[in-house]
């Protein structure tokens, strides 16, 4: 007959039980307040001195704009409405020149073309179907017992053997915008049938949020 658990084990399974369902609402609420208060604080330069002007031609009526919350949330309005702009403008033949313009003018900087040119083509390349490559890979990380995912981004040859390699862009998790580049055989390469919105998400949920089954092994030669 099994013992029945004493107070200090209640507790401590209730503890973990309500740290277990409250921990991803707290993550959720960091990354989205760290999100929120990032673009706010884009626009703040420009949101706040206005703001303040107009309290002070009207403090009794327009005084409340110098709290802080308020600046806030006008500075985070105007960021998701400059990228909602950006976004229609994108659209349109008249954003198109704007940043075709923009792009020139980058070009012209030294350390920023290659910055902009890189991301930019990476973006692009995610964004786009691939030729005869399957996107989405897993490759062998850190020995041939495990695997790690990536994004193929480009496919090469090895100087005088003619092999194909790869270029795989492995992201980190939570933050896929950061990761490292890694140099890998065709041959060596676990293709899968993910697109790019799966693999994001699967990224950023540290592989919580996945499919039940998942390809581990290279294809077979021949296949």
């Amino acid at each position: 007959m099994a013992t029945p658990p004493t107070f200090s084990q209640r507790l401590q399974r209730l503890f973990l039980t309500g740290l277990l369902t409250l921990l991803p609402l707290w993550l959720t609420w960091v990354v989205v307040k760290f999100v929120f208060v990032l673009l706010g604080d884009l626009s703040k330069p420009l949101v706040e001195p206005t703001l303040q002007s107009i309290a002070a031609g009207n403090p009794r009526t327009f005084g409340w704009l110098v709290e802080p919350w308020v600046q806030g949330a006008i500075a985070l309005v105007a960021t998701l409405g400059f990228i909602l702009l950006a976004g229609w403008l994108a659209r349109r033949v008249i954003g198109q020149r704007l940043l075709g313009w923009f792009e020139a003018l980058i070009a012209r900087i030294p350390l920023a073309n290659t910055i902009y040119g890189s991301a930019r083509k990476l973006l692009d390349i995610l964004q786009t179907k691939p030729d005869g490559t399957q996107r989405v890979v897993l490759i062998d990380f850190p020995h041939a017992e495990m695997k790690t995912l990536g994004f193929v981004t480009r496919v090469m040859r090895e100087a005088g053997t003619g092999r194909e390699l790869a270029a795989v862009y492995v992201p980190t998790t939570p933050n896929p915008t950061s990761g490292y580049l890694e140099i890998v055989p065709m041959e060596k390469i676990t293709p899968t049938d993910w697109n790019v919105d799966q693999a994001m998400s699967f990224i950023i949920s540290g592989g919580a949020v996945a499919p039940e089954s998942i390809p581990f092994s290279p294809p077979a030669k021949g296949h």
